[in-house]
């Protein structure tokens, strides 16, 4: 898959899809979000404060797809805008800190809430970040691997630090997206029924029975 350069015209894509990031504070959202979208990462990082968001273009199998992907801050003080944030999100990245075994076990609370807020068909990844730390591992890869099965997540571990499978992750989701539009164009057309148009922003309604989300990813 061939990534097509940070910031581009309104129009210039094929499908939009937002993408959310959630977990606890620290655990390297916006590094994750500024090293796919910039190819940059901070060590003096700071908490976010409310939400920002950043956008990338990707090509699969010849179309542009857009990813609108929004950060927001880990602490509790900022849980008013849970609603809003999640509203509209097709893909999820739900991190942790691979050295904070605390940020792991919060995973099934962050789970529940991403649950309660948006439609049962979004695509999740559960992400192990800061895999660069493996002297200062808490968490297993098998321990995330167990639940993301478990749960019927993607599953990855990343280093924001040294970009260690941050495209991917983002690509794997984009691409989990693109596939589910591209079935629902082929069974629009099959019945008659409007399929979606260029441009258009997506959401999922329907069921995603088709694609199963088992840990399909390897670190």
């Amino acid at each position: 898959m061939a990534a097509r350069g940070g910031y581009r015209a309104e129009d210039d894509y094929d499908y939009l899809f937002k993408v959310v990031l959630i977990g606890d504070s620290g655990v390297g959202k916006s590094n994750l979000l500024t090293r796919f979208t910039k190819n940059e990462f901070c060590l003096e990082s700071k908490s976010t404060i409310g939400v920002e968001f950043a956008t990338r273009s990707l090509q699969v199998d010849g179309k542009v797809v857009k990813a609108q992907i929004w950060d927001t801050a880990g602490q509790e003080r900022y849980r008013a805008i849970t609603s809003a944030y999640y509203r509209g999100a097709v893909g999820v990245l739900l991190v942790y800190d691979v050295t904070r075994r605390t940020t792991f076990d919060n995973v099934e609370r962050w789970l529940k809430e991403l649950r309660d807020h948006t439609d049962p068909s979004v695509i999740v990844m559960l992400i192990g970040n800061k895999s660069d730390l493996r002297h200062l591992v808490a968490v297993s890869t098998e321990d995330g691997k167990e639940f993301a099965e478990a749960e019927s997540l993607y599953f990855m571990e990343t280093s924001a630090l040294d970009a260690t499978n941050v495209d991917n992750a983002f690509s794997e989701v984009l691409t989990q997206l693109y596939q589910i539009v591209r079935r629902k164009t082929v069974d629009a057309a099959e019945d008659g029924s409007a399929a979606p148009s260029k441009g258009e922003k997506i959401n999922m309604k329907d069921d995603v029975s088709a694609l199963k989300r088992i840990g399909c990813c390897s670190n």
